[in-house]
């Protein structure tokens, strides 16, 4: 499947970077801009996310191969890759089943374990919310409270929201809802990476914990790990500055 990607600043190699469940390219525009004043990054949307193709299947090599088939027809592999979150585990993936495809790699705020979450109660709020002509993320966000408490939750998923006379989801709910339990798991993959990697981490996240680093360290021997203190799990979010630093410091 081809991708939807955007893309900033040029130079060789290319750096990819893939978003979180319920997120999309434009979430890490601000980070790719200024990493774009060194060379070409390439932001993706997932399938079934923001503008690119809806399809059954959510699982990690099906993502894989998309992120794949689409930096090769785009003449960027191959590439440094970054992924945040779900996009994490979709590159990691990416690194052990394609590695020719991957120089160095970033996973940010993930480990390569299986979660548990509170998703399925976030889809099935979406799904069954009324859409209405004028309908506004405000309104999403209210519909969204009893399920999350958080308001910076809310304010992730309701940005989904596509506003106007026939207001929709720029997520596919339904093939998202499909694929949750693959979505929370880790697929088994054999051998492993030996390329450069890094693990940033949000230092107020609970996502990569020191149990996890024995299996990331099998999997990826050449892993360094750097911790953004003030940050959560949204670290580039939460500290581009310091993302965009650790991140141009592993580089080069």
């Amino acid at each position: 499947m081809r991708l939807r990607a955007i893309e900033r600043g040029e130079g060789v190699p290319a750096l990819a970077m893939t978003h979180g469940l319920f997120g999309r390219a434009t979430n890490l525009a601000t980070v790719q801009k200024r990493l774009a004043e060194r060379r070409r990054v390439l932001a993706l949307d997932l399938r079934n996310h923001g503008g690119s193709p809806r399809a059954p299947g959510m699982t990690y090599p099906e993502m894989a191969a998309d992120v794949v088939e689409t930096l090769t027809s785009l003449g960027a592999t191959p590439c440094d890759l970054l992924g945040h979150s779900m996009g994490g585990k979709v590159a990691m993936t990416v690194a052990l089943r394609h590695p020719g495809t991957v120089r160095r790699l970033i996973v940010a705020d993930i480990a390569p374990v299986r979660y548990r979450s509170e998703f399925n109660a976030y889809i099935a709020a979406m799904r069954g919310m009324r859409l209405f002509p004028g309908m506004t993320r405000a309104d999403a966000d209210a519909a969204l409270a009893l399920v999350a408490p958080d308001p910076s939750v809310r304010g992730f998923l309701a940005q989904n929201l596509m506003t106007g006379r026939e207001p929709r989801w720029a997520v596919g709910l339904e093939e998202i809802a499909a694929g949750l339990y693959d979505i929370l798991d880790w697929p088994a993959t054999a051998g492993v990476f030996e390329g450069p990697t890094l693990f940033l981490v949000g230092g107020r996240s609970p996502y990569v914990r020191e149990e996890h680093h024995a299996v990331i360290r099998a999997l990826f021997p050449a892993v360094r790990f750097a911790v953004l203190p003030e940050a959560g799990h949204w670290l580039h979010a939460d500290d581009p500055d310091g993302f965009v630093a650790a991140v141009e410091r592993f580089l080069g």
